[in-house]
């Protein structure tokens, strides 16, 4: 039972030692009591020093997700229980920390829990990096986390021992930048057990693929491609039919499996086009796998006497393959070879022949397919433009996720394969875990208690050694002349091995009655004992296709993505190549690279554990496990690190990590050695007493010790950093104000120039401006510095009233008042009226003139003086017949006089007779339209507001509204105070208290102006011509 914290942050011993070098005594009871007492508190984690045991649970447990990576993060190693997070925290902190390549080799037999622990692993390190959401490395971690998926369904079938085993070995590289980003990847692939396709045991299902294809696409889709959604009814897939993907079929469904995969292949970039090929190849595989062959009497039209039972199948793969369908057939019936003398010739096949080549096919197809398919991954997943000089140098984490240690019924050329590939990992694990860490204590001095281990290298030669190995036996046997079969090879191997410890086959050991002559031998594995059949192996070894087939599908006419999986196609029938390489030298050389590779990078190791046979949750078989850790060497391990140390570092880079921590190394030393300064460093911390000291490096016994030195780095580096900063920032500061001083002693000098060279263009240009009558009216202001463009408009503002100073003094007296006049109306009205007489003399008293009044000037003279002498005005400022309109919307001719004291309206019928006088300080401004009419609205403070238009004027319609508004405004600037001038088209007025508008009627019809009324609203009615 799971406990329900489910990630505690501690262990009591109720729940057993979480590391097993802390057990107390050291033998496989004690390991095994210790591994069943945690399996069955749910902790399926437990340490070896910095390896990690992992045993399979076969049911989903709490220990996963956002906040279970957020308590490994950043952590160290012992800082938290065992975990899949700690060890890939502790390989990305490693790698990041010291840019050292990394990997992460998880290693146990099938279905032990491999391809989970590396999804879970994919899954940390996509959480904690790019914290900064780049959109570049979010797809790359896309790709990352899809490309599982994607491989697992053509990768992975249901076998008897695992409902998900991996049929192919996958080692992945993820590229990190310098901030430790993921910003590409490359998945290296090895040995797809192609086998598959064709024949699966009793219990096992092909490759998922097929399954998902037929399960999940929907129903016009399979109409398309010629399918039965029935698997049952395909040879290839005839096997696994009943059977499903994983244990809770609900969840593990192939339907809802097919609609992650296609749309993992969308996320990683796999176009719709290629992804509608790949189905169709999928299906040309499964009707290729249901073509038979029947051999006839009678030749006719037929190759050899051959012809295909069903050949609505040829059809369906010729169409789903873009083939000619009688190339097809051909292909199928016959094979082309070419003779020494280049003369080609067609050879028909028998029914066995045809079956053989048929399903060597459908294997190299479905190959070819898988091939693609990671090739596509690889290059989408690619670092782009990625320059060492520009961006820094990149660092690698590999994560192995490669098939486990295999027994079967029988063992075939796949599982001897396999197994080889196991004792090369483990071969890896011994040198590097025990067999170099004892050799490194020697060199360097340090007291050492040798701890024994099985050393399986003697295992490793069996297999590969030059001439004499197993696989270099094999491939002597395919390329010998004449027919040599797989009995001819097995009695060569006992040749070769009939005194070699590991080997024995039942020629050799004829009591041995497990074994049958002439087809079994056996290997004695570092896992145990698997008698392997060398039936198959001459054929599978040489993994040989007729050439035929690869031209027929290179030639596919509208599908380029099975083109590309052929190019070897293109090669003329005739052309002479060289012996490919067999599939097992191929296997054994990518071995040795991903040994080499492997043994290059700091290697981090995940130990899984299967707990039974039968896949059964909270169940732990003691004898079954007791036999997978014997095999693993784990208890060797436990010896080792009990006696050893947890790391070790060259005294140098010892000090460049943690030389800050003390006083007496920082910044650097002045001590005899670098040994001596790591001493006196250990020593004021009090650490050392957990050290040894070699010759050249460093040993330290326990983890806590670098946690104790890497808190108190940690803890400096930002007083370092903040140092570091404030020198720099000071260096640029200084640079910056060195730069900027030299700016500003260039920008002074250049202003100076501007502006002596700005003042000598104004003083040439200006040099005839006193001269009159122009004053320099026309000269152009050349443009200013920016600098200068204050001054200029100043200097324009002076020239401008000094030109006016100069233009003034030339008026005569007597017009100054006319001047000033204009210019007040000129203040009012500019911009706002169209047109308001300044271009005219203006008279002011326009009745006691003789042009404008001939018959009652003498009248207006006399009643003129009356006034003056009545009201003592000084003059008259404005004075014209006008037409007027009162509230009760009667219309009448009047006067208008304008003196300095007063506003009169006067009746010109009654000898001028003063009708209304209204001080004209009373006056508090006037309206009038923007139009060339010659309405006027007079506002008094207190009184009604006259409406009025100037007429009766010579010439008719003389425009003197202006005048009006220019001599009225000069008087009261005069006098200091404002008048207001309003000039609008619907003027507002107020009389009685009411409010009326006032607006003009333009009317070429009407004689004279006059007012109307409609609706309380006074009409100008202005005659337009």
């Amino acid at each position: 039972v799971v406990p329900a914290g489910g990630m505690e942050d501690s262990e009591g011993p109720e729940y057993g030692k979480p590391d097993f070098v802390l057990l107390d005594q050291m033998t496989m009871e004690d390991f095994m009591r210790n591994l069943q007492l945690r399996f069955k508190k749910g902790r399926i984690y437990t340490y070896i020093g910095e390896v990690l045991v992992s045993v399979n649970p076969y049911q989903e447990l709490p220990l996963y997700g956002p906040e279970a990576i957020a308590k490994y993060q950043g952590r160290e190693l012992y800082e938290r229980p065992p975990h899949l997070y700690a060890v890939a925290n502790a390989a990305y902190k490693a790698m990041k920390r010291r840019s050292r390549d990394t990997c992460i080799v998880i290693s146990g037999e099938s279905g032990a829990g491999k391809t989970e622990a590396s999804k879970h692993i994919m899954q940390y390190i996509a959480a904690v990096t790019n914290p900064s959401q780049r959109a570049e490395v979010e797809r790359v971690k896309d790709v990352l986390l899809k490309s599982t998926c994607v491989l697992e369904a053509f990768g992975n079938a249901r076998t008897n021992r695992n409902h998900n085993s991996s049929r192919f070995g996958k080692y992945m590289d993820i590229n990190f930048d310098f901030k430790g980003d993921p910003i590409g990847g490359h998945i290296h692939s090895y040995l797809l057990e192609k086998s598959r396709v064709l024949k699966q045991h009793v219990g096992e299902r092909n490759f998922h693929a097929f399954y998902q294809l037929l399960r999940g696409s929907d129903d016009k889709e399979l109409h398309e491609m010629h399918l039965e959604r029935n698997p049952a009814l395909y040879n290839f897939t005839r096997q696994g039919a009943g059977l499903s993907m994983g244990v809770h079929s609900a969840l593990d469904s192939d339907e809802r499996s097919h609609q992650a995969v296609t749309e993992a292949m969308r996320v990683i970039g796999f176009s719709s086009e290629e992804v509608g090929s790949v189905y169709r190849i999928l299906a040309a595989i499964l009707h290729l796998g249901n073509i038979e062959f029947v051999e006839t009497e009678e030749g006719g039209m037929q190759k050899g006497g051959l012809v295909v039972a069903q050949e609505a199948l040829v059809d369906h793969v010729a169409e789903l393959t873009a083939t000619p369908r009688d190339l097809v057939l051909r292909t199928l019936l016959a094979r082309t070879v070419a003779s020494g003398g280049r003369e080609v010739i067609e050879k028909g096949h028998t029914a066995a022949e045809a079956s053989y080549a048929r399903d060597a096919c459908a294997k190299a197809v479905y190959q070819r397919l898988f091939e693609w398919v990671v090739d596509k991954i690889n290059s989408i997943m690619e670092a782009r433009d990625r320059d060492p000089r520009r961006d820094g140098k990149d660092t690698v984490i590999g994560v192995l996720d490669i098939y486990g240690f295999e027994v079967f019924p029988v063992n075939s050329f796949e599982q001897f394969c396999i197994n080889y590939c196991n004792e090369k990992l483990q071969q890896l694990f011994i040198q590097l875990i025990l067999k170099q860490e004892q050799e490194e204590y020697e060199r360097e001095g340090i007291t050492w208690q040798s701890v024994e281990y099985f050393n399986n290298a003697t295992i490793v030669d069996l297999v590969e050694r030059p001439h004499r190995g197993i696989l270099a036996v094999l491939d002597e046997a395919c390329s010998a002349a004449g027919t040599i079969t797989d009995r001819i090879f097995l009695q060569s191997l006992d040749a070769y091995h009939r005194h070699h410890p590991h080997y024995t086959s039942r020629q050799l050991c004829p009591t041995d009655k497990t074994m049958e002559f002439g087809r079994d031998f056996r290997i004695k594995h570092y896992a145990g004992d698997v008698t392997y059949s060398v039936e198959g192996f001459i054929d599978k070894n040489r993994d040989f296709l007729f050439q035929d087939f690869k031209r027929l599908l290179y030639n596919s006419s509208m599908d380029p993505t099975l083109r590309a999986m052929w190019p070897e196609g293109q090669q003329d029938i005739t052309e002479v190549t060289k012996r490919p390489l067999t599939a097992g030298t191929l296997f054994k050389n990518s071995m040795v690279a991903l040994v080499e590779n492997l043994a290059s990078k700091e290697p981090f190791y995940v130990r899984c554990i299967k707990p039974n046979e039968d896949k059964v949750a909270g169940r732990l078989d003691e004898d079954h496990c007791r036999h997978q850790v014997a095999y693993l060497g784990l208890l060797e391990n436990v010896r080792v690190r009990r006696a050893g140390f947890a790391s070790r570092q060259p005294y140098s880079r010892f000090l460049l990590r943690y030389k800050m921590t003390c006083e007496y190394t920082w910044p650097n030393h002045l001590l005899g050695s670098d040994k001596a300064a790591v001493s006196a460093l250990l020593e004021q911390h009090g650490l050392q007493g957990d050290v040894a000291f070699g010759h050249s490096k460093l040993f330290i016994r326990s983890p806590r010790t670098l946690v104790t030195l890497e808190q108190s780095r940690a803890r400096l580096i930002p007083i370092i950093v903040l140092l570091l900063q404030k020198a720099w920032r000071g260096t640029l500061a200084r640079w910056h104000c060195r730069r900027l001083r030299a700016v500003y002693t260039i920008m002074r000098g250049f202003r100076r120039y501007k502006v002596r060279a700005h003042l000598a263009e104004l003083q040439r240009r200006f040099q005839a401006a006193r001269q009159p009558p122009l004053y320099g009216r026309d000269l152009v202001w050349p443009p200013p510095p920016t600098v200068l463009q204050p001054f200029q408009d100043t200097c324009q503002a002076l020239f401008c009233r000094w030109r006016a100073r100069q233009l003034v003094k030339n008026i005569p007296p007597s017009d100054m008042a006319q001047i000033k006049a204009k210019v007040a109306a000129m203040g009012a009205l500019q911009g706002l009226r169209q047109d308001w007489g300044c271009r005219r003399a203006w008279n002011r008293d326009y009745l006691s003139s003789a042009t404008d009044n001939p018959t009652a000037s003498s009248l207006f003279a006399q009643q003129l003086k009356k006034l003056r002498e009545k009201d003592g005005f000084g003059t008259v400022l404005f004075s014209s017949h006008v037409r007027k309109v009162n509230r009760f919307h009667k219309r009448r001719d009047r006067a208008l006089l304008l003196t300095d004291r007063h506003l009169y309206k006067l009746e010109p019928s009654r000898q001028y007779r003063v009708m209304r006088a209204v001080p004209l300080d009373r006056v508090t401004g006037l309206s009038v339209t923007s139009g060339r009419d010659q309405l006027v609205v007079l506002h008094a403070r207190g009184q009604d507001d006259l409406v009025v238009c100037l007429h009766r004027s010579q010439p008719p319609l003389d425009n003197r509204i202006g005048e009006l508004v220019g001599v009225l405004s000069a008087h009261c600037q005069g006098e200091g105070r404002a008048l207001e001038v309003r000039v609008s088209d619907c003027i507002p007025l107020s009389q009685r208290g009411a409010r009326r508008l006032v607006s003009v009627e333009p009317r070429p019809e009407q004689p004279e102006p006059d007012f109307c009324c409609v609706r309380g609203t006074f009409t100008l009615l202005w005659p337009s011509h």
